[in-house]
Parts: structure tokens; C-alpha cells; sequence
């Protein structure tokens, strides 16, 4: 459908004021929004920290607001001065607040006067949440030592003092300076032909939210793989990514075709060691990719069509708050599907949303009642628990069903108009549905009622008519299981040669929680999944051969344990092991030896586990 005019937009935007009570962050948008950020920083590996100069350009919205207020954690504060059109500068007074444990210190700046920019002179800690540190040894190739940020949700304040908060959006460009022979990158338009001699600079142009601020450097090699994508990762790694992501042009034709022009000029990717926390992060024009979707087949890569999903929904229109996170995942997991047919077949793109809906119809029964919801309250619910599968599973299971009432031409068009509507802005769950009310379901009366919308929404659980594909694969290896579960079909005779990875997680998903050892033995003799390199596949049997009591796998589930950080594919291995004693004793082990190469956001999770399971025990 054709989209609104942009005057229209005034009709189910709310001015910036209404995001003000971001419960995440301690910015004032109502008073003063940051339009600009110009970063001046040098990379200091020896001491892990960075030296920065954020100047952040002004737009004052209340003319008696007294002061500027942003978001920090564990930064050092030097000095912050006023700096006027003619660049002449006035010391301003400030005052750091003691820290609080989930959003960190509240820099309160004094400026009466409005200046039009404010420059803060700071450096980061060794242990900034938002920074990993790895040391060469800690690297694919051991030759030099790397950086990586992960600014979502709420760590961008820990390596830049600034609005930290999705509802603000800012340009930025940046000047870093780094050891000769390191390659720095950053969340905007990257030079792949960039002379590694320590002096880099960068421009994103398109206003971002501080959460896809990001920034890498180490041993960096770089590949193109289409005219407007190049892979990028250590020298050992970047021939087998780019041929794993070599179908990275055709995913951006694709979805081009779907939902409009790609806006972003290039989408490249980074491949990062095997400790950056996620899949994958959608900062722009540089997609930060986990080494474990590269294995060999690209069975994986539905991460990086997630990834670049995200160019449309969650980087082009974005959640003004975590609450509202559903509107970056839910939207950019039903767009990942629809990439993922287009270029390799409904049946890959129907088993991994049945492999999503089953899980969720599994775990989403455990979770408190408002954890059920799309468009949760917020109290109570921290920035990094908002994106949970119910943001992202159910999420896409509504838009598929919107899909199935209205038809796809249809519905197509209407998600079409509204990437184009509200681009470039940040809206919560409530413009979303004021847009899709007379754009959709009143447009197309009889089709699906209101209170049937209202119900996904706010709703908990799963509403008992949603929808879910065929899939005769999914149907086959369930009579499969079935058989060997009642014992009438021996492991070795299941069909499973050719199994892809979808499969494989499949069949292990839907296993009893504790199978007993006789049938997990019987399962790994057959076909030898411990030691396996595919994590998806290995970090399934682990959990299942652990809670069988079978020891003979925990060496090799310590090994995976230890070679990924990955949160998704580590944690549950550590749960695993932490419902006996002796399994929390060995996993208390393994991570002593493991956690300085996680990610500080790994490390917390693992620590949350082991605190919960010794308070169980008692």
C-alpha cells in the first residue's frame, strides 16, 4: 500500500517528550536531546580502556532547563566544558552520582545557559559491561589482541557518556586512534582498503539509537562477497565466513524487494571471536556475527538474514523502549523467515518457525504472567531481560498470523508502508497498533477482529487458534522419536543420514527433559554427537546427556563450554549441570578456568546461575 505522507506521521507519532520516562535511562528528553556525537578516542590495550572526548551537539527543548543529564557506568570523568558556535570553551560544573547497579551513575551537568555543544574529557574502566578486552592468545589467529563493544541494551554508557536511551536518536562520527597493524571498525560506513596505520575516522550519517553504537579492533582481514558487503574477521577466519555469507548480497536484493530500498549504503559483517555474547548484533552497516553460525553448509545463516532484517525494523523503525522490544524482534524474526524462503526454500524457513513455536509453547507456561505479554508492564523488568523469546518468538508468530488472516499481498504491503512511515523514528506498541488499526484491520473489515489483536498484545500465552506451518520433515521424525522413546526403534536405525541442523534440533528439542542414559548412550553411539562442532546440535545434547547422567560426555561439553561464549548456546549447558551437586561442583570448574574469555555479560548470567542454584540447594 502506498505510504502516508510524512505530515501524516503527526497523527500516531508522540512527541519526544511522552518517551521521556524511559525507566532504562536517566536522560531528560523532554528538557535537551542530543542530535549530534563527535568521539574522539584512543585505544589503549595495555590498560584495557579507552580515552575518550564525546562533544555532543544540543537541541535544548525546555528554555529554563537547568541542567544536561546523561547515562555513564564506571566512567572516569576528566573535565566537561561548554564549547559555543566559535568553538570557544567554558568549564562546566557536574556531578557524577554513585552508581546504581543496573543503570549505573547519573551525570548531572550544569548549563543555564543552553550551550550548543558540551564536550566531556573521560576514559573507560577495564571492566566496562559494554567493552570486551581479549588478549592475543584469546584470538582464532594468537597474533594480537582485540576489542569489541556491545552497546544493547543499556551499555553504550559504559564506553560513551551520552542519552542512553532507544528513543533518542544521533548521528555521530568518530576519530580513533590504535596500534599500527590493528584494524578498527565501527557502526558506520567502514574503508575495507584503510591503510592499518592507527589513524581512523568514521561517519554515520543516519540518526541511530545509542545501542547500535558500536565499535572493534584487532587483527581484522577483510573480503568482499558483493558490491555493497564484505566480510570481515581474523586472517584464519575470513575465507571459510566469506563463503559461508556469500548469498549476503542476494539476502539484501531480497528483502529489498519485500520492504523497499536498503537505506544504509553497505551491510558488511564482522565475524568476532567466539566470545561476543550473541548470535549476532545489528549495528549498522557493520553486522558484529557470531564464528558459530560458520559451519561448513549455511544451515546457519538465518542469523544473518535476522541481522539484516534489522536494516527495516529495529534500526530504521525502533523501539522507544524496551518494553516495546517486540517491535524490533518479533518484526525482524517474521522478516528472517521470509528472507530465509525466498533464497532457500519454505521447508528450511517452516522448520525453523516451528522449531521457535514449539520451544515457546514449551517455556512460555513457566514464565510470570506479565512475561507472557508482547507489550509487558514495565516494572520490574530489566533492559537485558525485555528481549526475551517471547519478544522474538511470539512476536513473529502474531505477524504470521496477521499474514495468514489478511493474505500476504497484503499484509506486504501494509508492513511496506510502515517501514516507510515511520522511518527514522523510535515509537512504542501503542503508535504501532494506531498505525495498524485503519491501515489494516479496518481497512480490511471481517478479516480479524480487534480484541483478537488486543489479546497477542497484551495478552499472556498463546492465543489457542495461532497458527502453525506444515512440516511433513518435523511430522516424520516425531513418529521417529516417538518409536525409539517407546523402544521399538533401535538410535542406529532412525533415519537421520540426512538430517540438516533444523532437524537435528528438532528431534533433540523434543526429548523428555531427562531421557535415561540407556537411550542417550544409545543415541551417541549411533551417531556421535558428542564432541560435535555444531553448537546448535551440541549444546541440545549436552543438556540432554547431562541430565541422563551420562559423565562420559562432560569433558566434551566442558570443551564446548570453554570454546563459546555465546549466552544462548553456554548457559544452558551450566543449568544443565547445576541441578546436581556434583554437576555444579564440575561446572564451578570449568567456568573458573573459562571466565576470562567470556563477555562481562556472559560472566553475569553464569554467576546469576550459580547463585540461584547454591541459594536452591540450602
Amino acid at each position: 500500500m502506498r505510504p502516508l505522507p510524512v505530515l501524516a506521521l503527526a497523527a500516531f507519532a508522540l512527541p519526544l517528550a511522552a518517551h521521556a520516562n524511559d525507566p532504562h535511562s536517566y536522560a531528560q528528553p523532554d528538557q535537551v536531546v542530543v542530535t549530534h556525537l563527535d568521539l574522539d578516542l584512543k585505544i589503549d590495550f595495555p590498560h584495557k580502556q579507552l580515552d575518550g572526548v564525546a562533544t555532543l551537539k544540543l537541541d535544548w527543548k525546555n528554555p529554563q532547563a537547568p541542567a544536561l543529564v546523561l547515562d555513564t557506568r564506571a566512567l572516569s570523568i576528566a573535565s566537561v566544558d561548554a564549547v559555543d558556535a566559535d568553538g570557544r570553551t567554558q568549564v562546566l560544573k557536574y556531578v557524577l552520582a554513585p552508581a546504581d547497579k543496573e543503570l549505573g551513575s547519573k551525570l548531572t551537568i550544569e548549563a543555564p545557559r543552553h550551550p550548543a555543544q558540551v564536550r566531556i574529557a573521560y576514559a573507560t574502566s577495564p571492566e566496562a559491561s559494554g567493552l570486551q578486552w581479549l588478549l592475543p592468545a584469546q584470538t582464532a589467529d594468537r597474533k594480537l589482541p582485540f576489542m569489541f563493544s556491545q552497546s544493547e541494551s543499556i551499555h553504550a554508557r559504559s564506553w560513551v557518556p551520552l542519552q542512553d536511551s532507544p528513543a533518542i536518536r544521533f548521528s555521530y562520527d568518530a576519530h580513533v586512534t590504535a596500534p599500527k597493524d590493528v584494524r578498527v571498525v565501527m557502526s558506520a560506513l567502514n574503508d575495507a582498503k584503510h591503510p592499518l596505520d592507527g589513524d581512523f575516522s568514521f561517519d554515520q550519517p543516519h540518526a541511530i539509537p545509542s545501542y547500535l553504537l558500536a565499535i572493534a579492533a584487532g587483527d581484522i582481514a577483510v573480503k568482499e562477497t558483493g558490491p555493497r558487503s564484505a566480510v570481515y574477521a581474523e586472517p584464519s577466519v575470513v575465507d571459510k565466513a566469506a563463503s559461508e555469507f556469500a548469498d549476503t548480497e542476494k539476502m539484501i536484493e531480497t528483502a529489498e524487494s519485500l520492504y523497499g530500498p536498503y537505506r544504509w549504503g553497505r551491510y558488511d559483517l564482522l565475524v568476532l571471536p567466539p566470545s561476543f555474547p550473541f548470535g549476532g548484533m545489528e549495528n549498522p552497516n557493520m553486522t558484529f556475527a557470531t564464528p558459530t553460525i560458520i559451519v561448513g553448509d549455511k544451515s546457519l545463516v538465518s542469523v544473518i538474514s535476522h541481522e539484516l532484517a534489522h536494516s527495516w525494523s529495529g534500526n530504521l523503525v525502533t523501539n522507544a523502549a524496551w518494553r516495546d522490544g517486540w517491535l524490533n524482534e518479533g518484526f525482524t524474526t517474521y522478516v528472517q523467515g521470509r528472507i530465509t524462503e525466498a533464497l532457500y526454500g519454505k521447508r528450511l524457513a517452516d522448520e525453523e518457525a516451528l522449531l521457535s513455536a514449539r520451544a515457546l509453547q514449551k517455556s512460555i507456561g513457566k514464565m510470570p504472567a506479565n512475561s507472557q505479554k508482547l507489550a509487558p508492564e514495565p516494572r520490574g523488568v530489566d533492559a537485558d531481560d525485555a528481549l526475551s523469546d517471547v519478544a522474538y518468538d511470539k512476536g513473529s508468530w502474531f505477524l504470521r498470523t496477521l499474514e495468514q488472516k489478511f493474505g500476504r499481498a497484503d499484509f506486504d504491503a501494509y508492513l511496506k508502508g510502515y517501514f516507510d512511515h515511520f522511518a527514522w523514528h523510535s515509537i512504542t506498541t501503542e503508535q504501532m497498533l494506531a498505525y495498524m488499526k485503519p491501515n489494516l484491520i479496518e481497512k480490511y473489515p471481517g478479516k480479524m477482529r480487534w480484541d483478537e489483536v488486543q489479546a497477542w498484545v497484551y495478552g499472556a500465552g498463546i492465543p489457542q487458534d495461532a497458527p502453525l506451518p506444515d512440516s511433513p520433515r518435523f511430522d516424520a521424525i516425531d513418529k521417529e522419536r516417538s518409536a525409539f522413546l517407546a523402544g521399538s526403534l533401535p538410535a542406529a536405525q532412525l533415519d537421520a543420514k540426512d538430517w540438516n541442523t533444523q532437524e537435528w534440533m528438532y528431534f533433540l528439542d523434543r526429548l523428555p527433559d531427562a531421557p535415561t542414559l540407556a537411550q542417550v548412550q544409545a543415541i551417541d553411539a549411533a551417531w556421535h554427537l558428542t564432541g560435535t562442532h555444531n553448537a546448535e546440535i551440541g549444546m541440545r545434547w549436552y543438556v540432554h546427556a547431562i541430565a541422563a547422567g551420562d559423565k562420559a560426555v562432560w569433558p566434551a561439553a566442558a570443551e564446548h563450554m570453554t570454546r563459546i561464549g555465546r549466552l544462548y548456546l553456554t548457559t544452558p549447558v551450566y543449568r544443565a549441570f547445576a541441578q546436581t551437586p556434583e554437576g555444579l561442583a564440575y561446572a564451578g570448574q570449568v567456568y573458573a578456568k573459562a571466565k576470562d574469555g567470556y563477555h562481562p555479560m556472559t560472566q553475569q548470567a553464569i554467576e546469576r546461575l550459580f547463585a540461584k542454584a547454591k541459594s536452591a540447594a540450602k
